[in-house]
């Protein structure tokens, strides 16, 4: 059985004058350990997807089940909760928090979730060494460059060990020498975490190093 199953997904936006349908009718399925790619052209919907596989979006109509929990059925809250377990998610853009170093950032999902601070902490620091940054516990976000900015979003995605990483363009704001490196990163961490992956980017060269690489076109995968 797949780990992510996802059948007759239904997405719309509406404004005052007309509907927009993202999603029409998606299937797909993912097997646990997979690491798959969902590229497409710029627009076509693959944050969409993603925001809505992530429980962040809410959908009209389809089923998105990932091992036993069945999204669709849940409460707002209930999917909330689930999430904040469950799924890592890495951005374009890291959306680190200023005002925070890189420790105190990596270990937010767990004080969130109320884990002590003597128990956080050393979970993030174990991470930030882990993704090459063990040298820059105490650096804010503004004093890191571009790719050292994304390695701590990629620790604090992992650090609440979740079943399921979604990552959104994860490589699209850096050069591609930086892009390369964390491609490999990526792939490492899916395998030592034994991590399912679902990564969408417009970079061949990350599609590449993914098991499978799907194409989002008219609201659908091929």
């Amino acid at each position: 059985m797949s780990f992510v199953t996802v059948t007759g997904l239904e997405k719309s936006y509406r404004s005052a004058t007309q509907t927009i349908h993202v999603l029409r009718g998606l299937d797909v399925s993912v097997e646990r350990g997979e690491m798959v790619a969902i590229v497409g052209a710029s627009g076509v919907g693959k944050s969409t997807l993603l925001h809505v596989l992530g429980g962040l979006d809410p959908f009209e109509a389809g089923s998105i089940c990932i091992g036993d929990a069945d999204l669709s059925r849940m409460t707002d809250a209930e999917r909330v909760a689930y999430r904040n377990r469950h799924i890592g998610f890495v951005f374009q853009f890291h959306h680190l928090l200023p005002e925070f170093d890189a420790v105190e950032n990596t270990e937010m999902p767990l004080r969130i979730a109320r884990m002590p601070l003597d128990q956080a902490r050393p979970a993030a620091e174990a991470l930030l060494r882990r993704v090459g940054l063990g040298d820059r516990f105490g650096h804010r976000p503004g004093t890191l460059s571009g790719g050292e900015q994304q390695r701590v979003a990629i620790a604090r995605a992992l650090v609440v060990r979740p079943a399921l990483l979604l990552a959104d363009e994860p490589t699209g704001d850096l050069d591609e020498h930086t892009a390369d490196t964390l491609h490999d990163l990526l792939r490492e961490m899916h395998r030592e975490q034994g991590l399912t992956s679902i990564i969408a980017t417009h970079n061949t060269r990350l599609a590449a190093v993914c098991d499978r690489a799907l194409r989002l076109e008219g609201g659908r995968l091929v």
